[in-house]
């Protein structure tokens, strides 16, 4: 897992409904930690684009649903701001499912596009992406 190079801000906190734009059959994911957050005491752990999360699926299949699985954040409508000056923010928060925490996705077709910042960190998830934004 790469640094990020722009600073995202993290707009989504613990207990945040995230949508699903693969097809893992998770429809509605709940994020109830964030890997790798560091924070100070008393402060409400949160993610944003790139942020490996674990997640408990609220809505879909019958054999994913109350089960724990680890998640990558693709899109958020957060603004962010790009080294370069461009400023990028996307309609929905969205998130990708995967196998294991090396960063496989579980999905093998992603719906919209998905943040540059998330294909130069997790390679694996660049593989399946069709639109890179």
């Amino acid at each position: 897992m790469k640094a990020l190079k722009s600073s995202i801000p993290r707009a989504l906190p613990l207990e945040a409904r995230v949508d699903t734009c693969d097809n893992s059959g998770a429809k509605v994911l709940k994020i109830i930690a964030v890997i790798g957050h560091k924070t100070v005491r008393g402060r409400v752990p949160a993610a944003g684009v790139g942020d490996l999360v674990m997640t408990a699926v609220k809505k879909g299949k019958l054999e994913m649903r109350k089960t724990v699985v680890p998640a990558i954040i693709v899109r958020q409508r957060k603004e962010y701001r790009r080294p370069d000056g461009t400023r990028i923010k996307f309609e929905d928060n969205a998130a990708v499912v995967l196998k294991d925490e090396k960063g496989n996705p579980k999905g093998t077709i992603f719906k919209g596009p998905i943040a540059k910042e998330v294909a130069e960190r997790w390679p694996a998830v660049a593989k399946v992406a069709s639109i890179i934004v």
